[in-house]
């Protein structure tokens, strides 16, 4: 395949990593690219011809190749990846193959896209680390936010964990201490944004003030009494 360049990674203290991205659809030439951008090495492999020729100058490689052929892919030195990500989309036979022949060459880890619940759990038993569900995971995040008009954005954090943003309103303003949201939710304030001023890990004599973005961590059963509240406290 020939010497792969790794670029310079975006931001301090970031570290380039390397990953192997089997599939060019929309789903993997966005993640493919994206990664790319942040400075992270990209090796991208699909049959199609013309997908290779139309993402090759924007990642670090692009291959034309057949990822279900475990001959094949071996060449690529899979166990020099980070990540090996399987974005082929809709056809269940191929992806399953894809991970197949990744691990049985030496993937550490495999992350796969899968369309539906079923072909999430048949990835999971055929040796992928994880799966995603890209429409319906950002289905749920959207569902999230119009339900409760304060939460800017959330999303998971392993199975039992959470990250959410809100926007807080003047009845969920004050000093941390006396919101007492860890005590009352079991949720911690890891940071607030103020006007694009990101103050880190405040502490209990912050005031959070109205039109502060306040981001919460915690488990996602605490998560969900806090944003029942807030729908409560909206709808009042």
């Amino acid at each position: 395949m020939g010497a792969r360049h790794v670029t310079t990674p975006k931001g301090p203290g970031v570290k380039a990593k390397q990953f192997l991205v089997i599939g060019a659809g929309r789903f993997g030439s966005a993640l493919a690219t994206t990664l790319y951008e942040f400075g992270h090495e990209v090796v991208v492999v699909d049959r199609s011809e013309e997908r290779v020729e139309r993402i090759m100058d924007r990642v670090t490689h692009a291959v034309i190749l057949d990822a279900t052929d475990e001959e094949a892919l071996a060449k690529l030195g899979l166990n020099t990846f980070d990540r090996v990500v399987v974005a082929i989309g809709n056809n269940l036979e191929a992806s399953i193959l894809s991970i197949v022949a990744a691990k049985n060459r030496g993937a550490s880890y495999v992350i796969s896209k899968a369309t539906s619940e079923i072909a999430a759990r048949v990835m999971l038993k055929v040796g992928a680390d994880q799966v995603v569900r890209p429409e319906h995971d950002m289905g749920v995040r959207v569902a999230k936010t119009l339900a409760t008009p304060s939460i800017v954005d959330a999303f998971p954090l392993g199975e039992n964990y959470e990250v959410i943003e809100f926007q807080a309103q003047r009845n969920l303003c004050g000093k941390l201490r006396d919101l007492k949201l860890a005590n009352r939710f079991g949720v911690e304030v890891i940071a607030v944004n103020r006007n694009g001023k990101l103050e880190l890990r405040p502490g209990p004599d912050f005031v959070v003030s109205p039109g502060d973005n306040v981001v919460l961590i915690g488990e996602t059963r605490a998560l969900k009494r806090l944003r029942d509240h807030f729908a409560r406290v909206s709808a009042a």
